[in-house]
């Protein structure tokens, strides 16, 4: 089968099986009302249990956080007026802002923060690491964090901003007491937007409305313009709703005006988009890499040899062409750890993938891995385009490979579910799964991208165990300039290949679409709300 046969194929049995196709809408006239369609369904709604995407797009309308990033991927106060460190750099104190809010009209206070932090750095890697740098956190008074460190941490504004994909969420200390591993039982955020829990509607609908008492913070990055996470967060709606729907239906629906912006149209659906003279179709709006991931913790993936095998079948530009189109203008390969064009992608070791493909090579390797034949367990999305065509044409390599590959499809998120099983593959497990590392992770730096982290069962899915990567990631830490840490990055991606956490895939630039009455919408990174305004 070629490979845009396999991407239309993936769109046809999608829409045929999509549960997601929806009856006409209402037109989207009321000048106060924001209808987005987003990649996928809202169906996570803690924002530390995960880092999907439509939870962390959702995520920034409700919550807010202590520092964000600015257009330039500098950490900027939010919720902290500003902090002052002393001296010998093991001393901060971060100074929340008057007036911060609850959405149950409670005040935030700093033992609300300790509390957050607590639980987010968990599951944010940088976060992490800052804890582990940690001697204590505490709360002085109502309006004052204290770090004391063991070591002097200068990236601590950076670890509390949000890189790694799941938003560092300040919640109520009632709710952020709970696991970072149970999701919370009530949604209290102190962002801009309320979330409007009775108007939920699995598989259809998520809705919110406008905290009238949310003060955005004077000020911003160096131009005093909103940025990616920080700045003043203005809000010009009333309310917000993400309808669910399938591409063929979101295209209509945008179209019609039944809605304002549908977040990430698939490459063979832009030209359409594209041509309607009442829609602004953003051809470059977000760069998203795409990753192979293994099950370490099962043969035949459990030794490195096995993985390193596949290096001599994956196709970066294959790839690349199945999910954005023949036009190389839309895509990148050669593509190594980090999103191209950001201060640390480097070249290091990528001539591996750009050497000829020898599929013979690499059934000898795998044998002497020791494969036998048995069943390569592959788990894919059905409605999600670009992860789909990715699976379809990464499973296909796989095969190329001699793996006897067993792809099994359901909806996303069943898929993710999946993905946090820890079973044997036979049993409810997976051995590969195909997914997207888009910018808004953000994949910039060694604590950005989670699928870097590999310290075992901590680890994101799939659990990599690589002393080396870790000992390499926690140097970054240490680095004295940008210089150092480019050392370091491309000392890391070397260890990468022998490891192999997981393979990119290639990168692609994905796109977006509003109506042309809409403006305020920032490319580049991620998918916020603030400053969007109908002309």
């Amino acid at each position: 089968m070629r490979r845009r046969d396999l991407l239309n194929a993936g769109l046809a049995a999608a829409a045929l099986a999509s549960p997601l196709a929806a009856p006409r809408l209402a037109r989207a006239d009321n000048a106060k009302t924001l209808r987005f369609a987003p990649t996928a369904d809202l169906v996570v709604l803690d924002p530390v249990i995960t880092f999907n995407r439509q939870t962390r797009n959702y995520a920034y309308l409700v919550f807010d956080t202590l520092y964000g990033l600015d257009t330039n991927w500098q950490a900027q106060p939010q919720m902290v007026q500003g902090h002052d460190v002393d001296d010998d750099g093991l001393t901060w104190n971060l100074r929340l802002r008057d007036g911060l809010r609850f959405h149950d009209n409670e005040p935030v206070l700093a033992r609300d923060v300790v509390a957050s932090i607590r639980r987010f750095a968990v599951r944010v890697p940088f976060a992490s690491a800052l804890m582990a740098a940690t001697e204590e956190l505490s709360a002085p008074d109502d309006r004052t964090v204290k770090f004391r460190l063991k070591r002097p941490f200068p990236n601590l504004p950076m670890a509390l901003a949000g890189p790694g994909g799941t938003v560092p969420a300040i919640m109520p200390e009632r709710l952020a007491t709970t696991s970072p591993h149970q999701p919370v039982k009530e949604i209290v955020g102190s962002g801009p937007f309320r979330f409007l829990k009775d108007e939920h509607i699995s598989g259809a609908k998520a809705a919110f409305a406008r905290f009238e008492q949310y003060r955005p913070r004077e000020g911003g990055g160096p131009s005093g313009a909103p940025g990616f996470t920080s700045g003043p967060k203005a809000v010009h709606f009333d309310r917000v709703e993400f309808v669910t729907l399938d591409a063929f239906s979101a295209q209509g629906a945008l179209s019609r005006g039944e809605i304002d912006w549908w977040e990430s149209p698939s490459r063979d659906l832009a030209d359409l988009v594209g041509a309607d003279r009442n829609v602004t179709l953003v051809s470059h709006y977000m760069p998203a890499m795409g990753i192979l991931r293994f099950n370490q913790l099962y043969p035949p993936f459990d030794k490195p040899e096995a993985r390193r095998a596949l290096l001599s079948v994956v196709d970066q530009a294959d790839a690349m062409t199945a999910v954005a189109g023949a036009d190389p203008a839309n895509w990148l390969d050669g593509i190594g750890l980090f999103s191209h064009g950001m201060p640390l992608a480097n070249d290091a070791g990528v001539e591996i993938l750009k050497r000829p493909r020898d599929h013979a090579a690499a059934k000898k390797a795998l044998a002497e891995a020791g494969y036998k034949g048995e069943k390569i367990v592959v788990i894919a999305p059905t409605e999600l385009a670009g992860i789909r065509a990715l699976s379809l044409i990464g499973a296909d390599q796989l095969r190329r490979a001699g793996l006897d590959v067993d792809l099994q499809e359901n909806e996303f998120a069943t898929v993710v579910k999946r993905r946090t099983s820890q079973a044997p593959p036979d049993k409810g497990g997976w051995n590969v799964f195909f997914t997207m590392i888009d910018r808004s992770i953000p994949n910039i730096h060694p604590f950005g991208n989670p699928a870097l982290r590999a310290d075992g069962k901590a680890a994101y899915d799939g659990w990599p165990d690589s002393p080396r990567i870790e000992e390499l990631r926690r140097a970054w830490l240490d680095a004295g300039d940008l210089d150092q840490q480019r050392r370091i990055a491309a000392e890391l991606q070397t260890q990468a290949w022998q490891d192999l956490p997981f393979i990119p895939m290639g990168e692609y630039w994905q796109t977006t679409a509003y109506r042309k009455d809409l403006t305020g919408i920032i490319p580049g990174c991620f998918t916020v709300f603030w400053g969007v305004k109908r002309a």
